[in-house]
């Protein structure tokens, strides 16, 4: 029997690596709290000196982050893109209109760059579940991002 090769990411922020943290201000009471999980995971995973690669750029709404993401991945100077953003569930028909297409268009950015894109923003039915999304019950969605992003770097530098 031979011995399979196993290949995966390390979550390590290593030296040279950058990253881009793209946040919107629409509802950034949560997107804040999202923010700051995602840059200490970052922090607490950087090599020395690793974070000073790291830009957080404001996006107006979660409806916008695809196209910047676009932007971003497609400059050739970003490892990974994390996507922060919260859409909540309203009484009108909203949600559905920036919800699907953000995510269609978060991941349509991975697949056609190659760069990942990592999908940080909160769907959820209500304030409260996006509170506990953002760094109460339910830990913090951002920081959890962050993570993928390192690991993903990792991996598809090793691919």
């Amino acid at each position: 029997m031979h011995e399979v090769n196993i290949i995966e990411g390390r979550p390590i922020l290593e030296t040279d690596a950058r990253v881009a943290v793209l946040c919107t201000r629409f509802n950034h009471f949560i997107v804040d709290q999202l923010e700051k999980g995602c840059l200490d995971t970052l922090a607490r995973h950087a090599a020395a000196g690793a974070t000073a690669n790291v830009s957080v750029i404001r996006v107006p709404g979660a409806f916008e982050l695809p196209v910047v993401a676009r932007k971003v991945a497609a400059s050739g100077g970003y490892d990974a893109v994390i996507a922060l953003g919260a859409v909540i569930r309203g009484a009108t028909a909203h949600f559905e209109y920036v919800s699907g297409p953000c995510a269609s268009g978060i991941q349509s950015v991975a697949t056609e760059t190659g760069v990942p894109v990592v999908f940080g923003v909160l769907t959820t039915d209500t304030i409260e579940q996006a509170v506990e999304r953002a760094g109460t019950k339910a830990g913090n969605k951002g920081a959890e991002a962050a993570a993928v992003a390192l690991e993903m770097i990792s991996l598809m530098r090793q691919l």
